[in-house]
């Protein structure tokens, strides 16, 4: 596991670790409390890739696409069975990195039984910064 301590405005070295270590195709759960930075984090990597445009949470369509090549879910209103029923787990198989606001456990188990790449990032109060908590599964 990595832990990085940055501020909103030193989310670079995050990115480009990330950058590093995640392969083209993966899964990556974002956890941490309402308002962590979870979709501050996504927004920034979004940037990285060159992709123009607003980044925003998915908080009532669960789903944002940014250029076919990132995906941005949040599963705060919805369980995993429904998740299932509206054929979203379908999009995990599109080539790109899929970040997953809100999933639990459950999810990340099944997902790592199917065979998926599943990282961790885990956003943490840290003195007036944050500490992102980043781990392969």
């Amino acid at each position: 596991m990595k832990e990085i301590i940055a501020a909103e405005d030193e989310l670079n070295g995050i990115v480009e670790y990330l950058n590093e270590i995640l392969p083209s195709s993966a899964i990556v759960f974002l956890t941490g409390n309402l308002a962590a930075g979870k979709t501050t984090l996504t927004k920034n990597i979004v940037q990285s890739k060159g992709i123009q445009g607003e980044v925003t949470s998915p908080t009532f369509s669960l789903q944002q696409c940014y250029e076919d090549t990132i995906f941005h879910y949040d599963l705060y209103r919805i369980e995993n069975e429904e998740f299932m029923e509206l054929g979203l787990f379908e999009e995990f198989d599109k080539e790109g990195w899929h970040f997953v606001e809100w999933g639990d456990e459950a999810l990340k188990h099944f997902l790592l039984n199917a065979g998926y790449d599943v990282f961790s990032v885990t956003i943490t109060p840290y003195k007036e910064k944050r500490k992102y908590s980043i781990e392969k599964n």
